[in-house]
């Protein structure tokens, strides 16, 4: 495990990208620091040949002005034993006449100068630069400089390069090999995390470091992402459960009719038409409720019916309490409704008529207060809160307690006091996904008495782009 492990740090992205900016920077340190070196070397020697070339003209002219004599003083006066400057004086047959040096150096051979080594004393051995000079009366100079001292400054700095190209690359690959660690390490968490997901626990999450960094960043989403995958998953499974609960009772009683009316119909095409009605009837619950499963699945999935536009909503709202007006007269309820014109919304128009519609039905069906209270009422009012609008729909009946709110809100519920009454159970989890595709949310309150149930919507400013 270990083996493999160094194996993949070694084989890992970071590591690879750290070896390539050490590399990088090496190189571009190593050339900025050979050019500093030879321009340095440069400067250093160009100092020195100005200076020869100084003192050999000097010496020229003096051999000109009082002849070879003057020049040979000259060299006696300036040679000393352990002074920077060399000297080599001959006569025409080669024979030192004066000077420091104690022959003519074999590595001269060229008029241009150049450089030579030199014993100052026995095993001391050092380097030097020198201009020969030759006069016209046959005698020849040699003319140098002692360059020891560069040549081990020179060295000094050779060895302080490699040995900082050295420690530059040993740092270099331990932060590489640091990093790689560090990262697999992280990746190896989020691996762990994943096959225990796929192994089927979608409660696990990707554990985060507290770094804030881009892998924590990276860590969020995943676990924003496997909430709302096992919230689909919670989903799915409920909706499994409520469609065997609810939708079997409703096959069951189709089926039941359609056999009484077999049975019982005697041959008698009235009584068959009658007992078909009814089935119909019951079968087209059936599809409404089936139709609703499927609008709502395509809304949880993000699908939103043609394109959105910005409308009015107090319009939207007054024409659908208006249609709902008769209904609720019907159930002895009085539907008020507070809705100016002006706030706009960006969506989908039918889709939100739905919901408006949905909440005012559910109302209807289940705000009536039990006994039947004279002069219960249902209101609708639209206000504007910041960036959004607020659609409150409110009754007087029994409510829905603190603890159910949230589950109301989810497909197939249908709360022990609604069970007698007709309906599906989708009514608010349709309004809840609506809101959702809009990027708005929906709330249950209490209306003391009764429930109040509001939908949030951002304004045309915010909502969802046309």
């Amino acid at each position: 495990m270990l083996g493999k492990l160094g194996a993949s740090v070694w084989t890992s992205t970071p590591f690879r990208l750290a070896a390539l900016s050490i590399a990088a920077f090496l190189v571009t340190a190593a050339g900025i620091v050979g050019f500093m070196f030879w321009q340095t070397n440069d400067l250093l020697t160009e100092q020195v040949l100005s200076g020869l070339r100084a003192e050999v003209q000097e010496l020229r002219h003096m051999e000109a002005a009082a002849g070879s004599a003057s020049v040979a003083a000259a060299i006696r006066a300036r040679a000393r034993p352990e002074g920077p400057g060399l000297y080599f004086f001959a006569d025409r047959t080669g024979r030192k006449q004066a000077g420091n040096l104690s022959r003519q150096p074999p590595e001269l051979t060229s008029d241009g100068g150049g450089t030579f080594r030199y014993e100052r004393e026995a095993g001391d051995e050092r380097l030097a630069v020198a201009l020969p000079v030759a006069f016209p009366d046959g005698t020849r100079l040699l003319v140098g400089r002692d360059i020891e001292e560069q040549r081990v400054f020179a060295n000094r700095m050779r060895t302080v390069f490699l040995l900082g190209f050295g420690l530059l690359s040993a740092a270099g690959l331990a932060g590489g090999l640091g990093a790689g660690r560090l990262l697999l390490n992280r990746i190896d968490q989020i691996n762990a995390a994943s096959r225990s997901i796929m192994a089927g626990d979608l409660s696990q999450r990707v554990p985060l470091a507290g770094t804030q960094d881009e892998l924590d960043g990276l860590a969020d989403n995943l676990n924003a992402m496997l909430d709302r995958i096992e919230q689909l998953m919670g989903g799915l499974r409920e909706v499994s459960d409520n469609i065997a609960h609810d939708l079997k009772t409703p096959l069951s009683r189709l089926r039941n009719r359609a056999e009484a009316t077999l049975r019982d119909g005697g041959g008698d095409c009235d009584a068959y038409r009658a007992g078909l009605e009814r089935i119909i009837e019951e079968a087209d619950e059936l599809i409404k409720t089936f139709n609703a499963m499927l609008l709502v699945a395509r809304l949880e999935a993000g699908a939103l019916d043609g394109q959105a536009e910005p409308f009015d909503i107090g319009g939207l709202v007054r024409d659908v309490a208006e249609f709902y007006e008769p209904l609720a007269d019907e159930q002895g309820l009085a539907l008020t409704v507070a809705a100016e014109d002006g706030p706009e919304v960006v969506g989908n128009r039918h889709l939100i008529n739905q919901a408006v519609a949905n909440l005012i039905d559910n109302a209807i069906k289940y705000g009536r207060p039990e006994p039947p209270v004279a002069g219960s009422s249902i209101t609708v009012r639209l206000s504007v809160v910041g960036d959004t609008v607020e659609i409150a729909v409110g009754d007087q009946g029994p409510g829905i307690s603190a603890d159910d709110r949230e589950r109301a809100l989810k497909r197939f519920v249908r709360l022990e006091a609604s069970r007698t009454k007709p309906g599906t159970g989708l009514g608010l989890s349709l309004v809840a996904a609506v809101a959702r595709l809009h990027h708005g949310t929906v709330r249950l309150e209490d209306n003391a008495p009764g429930l109040r149930a509001v939908l949030v919507l951002p304004r045309a400013r915010q909502g969802i782009s046309a």
